[in-house]
């Protein structure tokens, strides 16, 4: 049935070509049988036999009357001619028959893949959270492939089935008593064949699903690759895929040797019924005797190509059925019935006159009932900065996916001058929006298309001006065919901060009135992150912007902060005003912040407890005994610490409520890990500008003193760099979405947790080393 749907579905448009297609295959079995009704006559005028027809059947009469008048000098060339004639008229329609189905196939295969390619760049956000991407690669390429050869197996079917019924009939006008017994013996064929048919199409099942999993494990082991080197696993990840080779190359040969046994078997019956058929034709054509011989060699000689044409039909029937899970698969997935498609406006979006409003949103993920936004109301004013904090899974990233329409309200609205998102045409409404996130998606492309994806049309000018602005302008140029230079997957042979700075450069481009900034700058080092932080005030200059940031230090500037807890606003205001109130913003800053504003870099906290503390070396050498400097390292450390082994343990617990939630924990582990490693680098440069005497003057014993102590300290960051590598690269590839199995996603969180408690042993020992 859904071959049937499949077939109509697509095949509508080309009316033409199918009635093109079966014409002529209806020509090509005409002129073949024809041509061989003529042939037995023929070869027994040639032989000297006589040929007596006036007891033959009507076809072969009428067949042989336009030969009548021919003298009998020239009739055996004349219908030699005629045969050769009818033969080339049949292989010029098979021919032109072959082209029109192959023509028609290929049209078919090419429709259903722009319109499941149509499909997916249409189709909501969230059928990419429930979707692995090598299912969908392997449904948009490989099943669609398999599908579209199975609706060629229909095209085939039906040529062949009407040179069949036109043999068929041919076999009925010249008998129609032998003709009944030898479709009876036939059927037999037919029924022996259904059972290797029937194993085909589970065979089919089968390889569907190995193919599946195939381009799945393919498609994370490549996209991990990172990963499956840091932590050695090439060979385990080769004998994984090796299986799955192995296992599809033995179904591939259990399913062939299904298909090729129907071939020998057809064979083998067909022509045992063709001799129970000879023995028969005595007593059907007992009252022709004196045209028997013509009679029956015509009878049997079609008949005998009538029998491959049957065996070629079950091998065709037998390749239908082991593609018809494919059909099933692509079907499902062309189907719009169970697809998350947002409604698009009519209204297409100019210009922001006013602002962005927020009212009384609710929402929750599809197939959730859990509410992660409740009852939101916000207003973002025209030329304004809208700054959200608050702790993982407050809802932040979600209300910001609201704005550019990735997901629509259950209850409330966002509007822009009043007027509904819904409203507008979804494509206008995000042109006018530029999205820069911590996960920076760049295209293994130049450097120059990259920065104008936003807007295609831009010219050279406006990219480098946007380049410049960026802060990217001088990478660049140093890179060996600077703008044209092509920067390989995702980014990769840039770093963390040059790949920011071109998402930047990008959205300058692209000159958005709305900006969204999503943890832009979290993830990157002290240097990068005032490069991008520069950048990211120039692109928000005069520009509506909404921000989300863990670090509240990024957001001090903006107009307003709003503090969400548990998908609820409870604190609106500036900086200073929410500061005041000392309520949840202000727990939220003192949690960060241990200084007065401006005073509160980690950067001056350690520089500043360092030089006290040499200043005590070098008045009282004693002191070092008791090594406050080092004291505040390990408490740095260790809270770090702390809150990666916290997070990662909520994650073993599984305590996220939803995907959104666990993905937000995934991205704070990250983050924090990052940190942490920041914190190393920095401590470790403070220790050498102290150890040169840099930071104060101190005395040469002193330094002797400083040098033994911090060299503890040195030793075991080189142990935390290793480990946190690990764990930053496998939480990575939790984020991206790279692991597909449950079991091998918690064996991983369980890694890195393992390895945070074994850092902080190390730190402990430490401590004890230098006799805290």
């Amino acid at each position: 049935m859904s071959t049937r749907k499949l077939l109509l579905r697509f095949a509508k448009p080309y009316p033409g070509l199918i009635l093109l297609t079966i014409l002529l295959g209806f020509s090509g079995a005409l002129f073949n049988g024809i041509s061989t009704a003529l042939i037995v006559p023929v070869v027994l005028k040639i032989v000297g036999q006589e040929v007596d027809l006036s007891t033959a059947p009507p076809i072969l009469k009428t067949l042989m009357s336009p030969f009548d008048n021919t003298p009998e000098t020239y009739r055996i060339g004349v219908m030699a001619g005629a045969i050769i004639f009818t033969i080339i008229l049949k292989n010029l329609a098979t021919y032109a028959g072959a082209l029109a189905s192959s023509s028609l196939t290929r049209k078919l295969t090419s429709d259903m893949r722009e319109t499941g390619l149509k499909l997916l760049l249409e189709i909501d956000i969230d059928y990419y959270a429930k979707t692995k991407v090598g299912d969908l690669i392997n449904r948009l390429g490989g099943e669609i492939g398999r599908a579209a050869s199975a609706i060629g197996s229909t095209v085939k079917i039906v040529i062949l089935g009407i040179t069949i019924l036109v043999f068929v009939g041919l076999l009925l006008s010249i008998s129609w008593q032998l003709t009944i017994a030898a479709t009876l013996l036939l059927s037999l064929v037919t029924l022996v064949n259904q059972y290797a048919i029937f194993r085909s199409k589970n065979f089919g099942k089968q390889l569907s699903e190995m193919s599946r999993a195939y381009s799945i494990s393919v498609l994370e082991t490549l996209n991990g690759i990172r990963l499956v080197k840091a932590t050695g696993n090439e060979g385990k990840e080769y004998q994984r895929i090796q299986k799955l080779i192995r296992d599809r190359e033995l179904a591939d040969f259990r399913s062939q040797v299904n298909s090729e046994a129907i071939t020998p078997l057809s064979e083998v019956m067909g022509i045992t019924a063709l001799l129970l058929i000879v023995l028969l034709s005595k007593t059907f054509f007992a009252n022709q005797v004196s045209s028997l011989s013509t009679v029956l060699l015509t009878y049997l000689l079609v008949l005998l190509r009538v029998l491959p044409l049957i065996s070629q039909l079950n091998t065709i029937r037998s390749n239908f059925a082991s593609t018809a899970a494919s059909v099933d698969v692509v079907n499902e997935f062309l189907s719009l019935h169970n697809k998350p498609l947002m409604g698009n406006g009519k209204l297409p979006y100019t210009k922001l006159e006013e602002g962005v409003s927020f009212n009384s949103l609710c929402f929750a993920y599809p197939g959730h009932e859990k509410l992660v936004l409740k009852d939101v109301n916000l207003y973002l004013p025209r030329g304004t900065t809208l700054a959200l904090v608050g702790g993982s899974g407050a809802g932040k990233s979600t209300l910001a996916d609201l704005l550019p329409r990735f997901y629509d309200p259950i209850a409330g609205s966002i509007t822009i001058d009043d007027t509904d998102l819904r409203e507008f045409d979804v494509i206008s409404l995000r042109k006018r929006m530029g999205i820069v996130s911590q996960d920076t998606f760049l295209f293994n492309d130049s450097v120059q298309n990259n920065i104008a994806y936003g807007r295609t049309e831009a010219t050279e000018d406006e990219i480098i001006t946007a380049a410049k602005r960026a802060n990217a302008y001088e990478f660049i140029s140093k890179l060996p065919q600077g703008f044209d230079t092509f920067i390989g997957d995702r980014g990769v042979m840039l770093s963390g901060g040059q790949r920011q700075r071109l998402a930047i450069a990008r959205a300058l481009v692209q000159n958005p009135e709305i900006l969204i900034l999503d943890e832009a700058t979290s993830a990157l080092d002290s240097v990068s992150e005032q490069l991008v932080q520069s950048a990211l005030d120039d692109l928000s200059r005069d520009r509506t912007t909404l921000v989300i940031a863990h670090r509240l230090s990024t957001v001090q500037k903006a107009n307003q902060i709003a503090v969400l807890d548990q998908g609820q606003v409870v604190e609106v205001g500036t900086h200073e005003e929410l500061l005041q109130k000392g309520g949840y913003y202000s727990r939220l800053y003192s949690m960060q912040f241990s200084d007065p504003p401006n005073k509160n870099l980690i950067q001056t906290k350690i520089v500043k407890a360092m030089r006290l503390n040499s200043k005590k070396f070098a008045e009282y050498p004693e002191a070092t005994k008791h090594n406050q400097s080092l004291l505040r390292t390990s408490h740095e450390i260790r809270t770090q610490m702390n809150s990666i082994i916290g997070l990662l343990h909520l994650l073993l617990d599984d305590l996220g409520d939803n995907p959104q939630e666990r993905e937000e924990l995934i991205e704070d582990s990250h983050k924090s890990a990052l940190r942490l490693l920041t914190t190393i680098d920095i401590f470790e440069d403070i220790i050498n500008l102290q150890n040169k005497g840099q930071i104060i003057s101190i005395t040469e014993q002193s330094q002797d003193i400083i040098t033994t102590y911090y060299q503890a300290f040195s030793h075991i960051s080189i142990e935390f760099r290793a480990s946190l590598n690990l764990i930053l690269s496998a939480l990575r590839s939790l984020a991206d979405n790279l692991i597909s199995t449950t079991e091998e996603q918690n064996r991983l969180m369980t890694q890195s947790y393992e390895y945070a408690i074994y850092l902080l042993d190390i730190l402990e020992q430490f401590e004890k080393s230098i006799d805290i």
